[in-house]
């Protein structure tokens, strides 16, 4: 047998194993210094959990950590959008599909409520807004008949806000809520068609009917305006003949007057215009014109 004894061996620590030391501690170092910090981006902001219990709220930029003990979550501020489509009935049963979409977003306030009970603003957005929202449009729209729906879109769409605003209060701000789009059945835009063509085929009438209105009432007008014209011809005339016949008699008058103060005005008138020629026939016993002499007695 081998006696140790006889034979001591020394045996002496490895130097291998301290360079595996070494790299251990680095990496445990540089774990300890990467894992003490993180970054928060703008528009997000971190929740900080101590062995899963809420910590704290984080804001935008760089932040530090206990590592091993603490973990962070990050939870975004910004507006989210959710699409639904929704199928609906008017208040006069005419069914429709409504296309609807929401924007909102995480209240800064809320969050430590909001990753506590739901984790993350998808569970949120599928727990409160998907369960509630369609009711609440819903019921907004079944108070509208399908004519009015489309004649007064942007009350109905303010109603709708209205409604969900009050269903969806709570860890969310509701900043818009968009009717994008009413789909009804074929039947009854087919029927709105029909009624549209009438409506315009009932307008056209109409506005022809006052076309011809106002052609008549011009041609009225315009028919007294010519018989007042004529009338006024007509008068002005039988003013003026009545006139001249009034100058005519007062010339008469004035003439009668004359001769009846003076007897021998016509004789001189005839003197006057005698241009001195006596006549070239002459019937027997007729007397010279302007010659009227006069037989005198005797004693004279």
């Amino acid at each position: 047998m081998f006696d140790v004894s006889k034979n001591p061996v020394n045996i002496k620590p490895s130097s291998a194993g301290k360079p595996a030391i070494f790299v251990v501690l680095a990496a445990m170092v540089a774990f300890v210094l990467f894992s003490s910090y993180f970054t928060v981006d703008q528009g997000e902001r971190g929740i900080v959990l101590r062995f899963g219990a809420f910590q704290r709220i984080a804001e935008p930029g760089l932040n530090f950590k206990i590592p091993i003990l603490e973990s962070t979550h990050t939870i975004s501020l910004q507006t989210q959008v959710s699409h639904f489509q929704l199928p609906a009935y008017s208040r006069d049963q005419q069914p429709a599909t409504l296309d609807v979409s929401i924007n909102w977003h995480a209240q800064e306030s809320e969050l430590q409520k909001i990753y506590s009970e739901f984790g993350s603003l998808p569970s949120l957005e599928a727990r409160i807004i998907q369960p509630r929202l369609p009711q609440a449009v819903k019921t907004v729209f079944g108070s509208y008949v399908a004519a009015s729906s489309i004649q007064n879109r942007a009350k109905l769409n303010a109603d709708i806000y209205d409604s969900v605003s009050k269903v969806l209060q709570g860890p969310i701000q509701i900043e818009s809520v968009q009717l994008d789009n009413i789909d009804f059945s074929e039947a009854y835009e087919q029927s709105v068609e029909q009624r549209m063509l009438a409506e315009v085929e009932v307008a056209k009438l109409q506005q022809n009917a006052l076309r011809e209105k106002v052609q008549a009432e011009i041609t009225v007008t315009q028919a007294k305006a010519q018989a007042e014209s004529v009338k006024a011809q007509a008068a002005a005339q039988a003013d003026a003949t009545r006139m001249k016949g009034e100058a005519e008699a007062a010339a008469i008058k004035a003439k009668g007057d004359a001769l009846r103060q003076n007897p021998n005005l016509v004789e001189l008138i005839k003197a006057e215009r005698w241009n001195g020629a006596l006549p070239q026939t002459m019937l027997p016993n007729s007397a010279v014109p302007f010659i009227d002499v006069k037989n005198k007695p005797a004693s004279e």
